[in-house]
């Protein structure tokens, strides 16, 4: 069986005009009496609250307009909650800076789909598999024969010859890293395109990119 609703208790007549000229000024937005009359859980009710409000009206202590086949009303606005010339110029210089942001932002990202597109015509996906595979291939292999020179396994070397296989080492090092960078930060702007609903990680595993 179904919980029976509690039923609202009832402001009084005396204090119903006062709950709901602060429940307008509090609101500080339009409501019909119907609005107010539901808002306020039936506290007041329909009939009730469109009396009241009449007569908060009539009173001019509050607004109202006609809306349709109803008339809203809303709490009057006190002048001296407006803004001074000083707020209002530093909310204009606000606006203005987050325009400018906005306008930056919007740069950077049109500069970066140029550079995305641009990436995409020289380089297919497949050709930036192919290259960093073979990448991988020439590290391990620089990785076997440093291996092998360090421990001895093979004639000794000179220190120039040693010092020399270590820059090489090191470069190539570089190479492999900034090429890594350039994977991610590609998939990153990849990201940004896709549309929303992909699945971006399966994506990446449909185009190998992970392996």
């Amino acid at each position: 069986m179904a919980p029976r609703k509690e039923k609202a208790e009832r402001v009084s007549a005396d204090a119903a005009a006062d709950t709901i000229l602060n429940y307008l000024r509090k609101q500080n937005r339009p409501y019909s009496a119907t609005d107010i009359s539901a808002n306020l859980h039936n506290k007041v009710t329909k009939a009730a609250a469109a009396k009241i409000l009449k007569d908060l009206h009539e009173r001019k202590e509050i607004e109202g307009r006609a809306a349709g086949k109803q008339i809203v009303y809303h709490a009057i606005q006190d002048p001296s909650s407006t803004a001074s010339p000083e707020q209002l110029a530093e909310i204009d210089a606000t606006i203005a800076s987050l325009r400018a942001e906005t306008a930056a932002a919007l740069t950077t990202a049109k500069s970066l789909r140029a550079s995305l597109t641009s990436l995409n015509t020289t380089l297919s996906t497949t050709e930036l598999r192919a290259a960093v595979a073979a990448q991988e291939r020439e590290r391990a292999e620089l990785l076997g024969r440093l291996g092998a020179l360090r421990a001895g396994e093979v004639r000794p070397v000179g220190k120039g010859e040693r010092e020399e296989v270590e820059r090489e080492w090191g470069a190539w090092r570089k190479v492999s890293r900034a090429r890594e960078r350039i994977a991610g930060d590609l998939w990153g702007l990849v990201e940004e395109s896709l549309p929303e609903g992909v699945d971006k990680a399966e994506l990446r595993e449909r185009l190998g990119l992970d392996e």
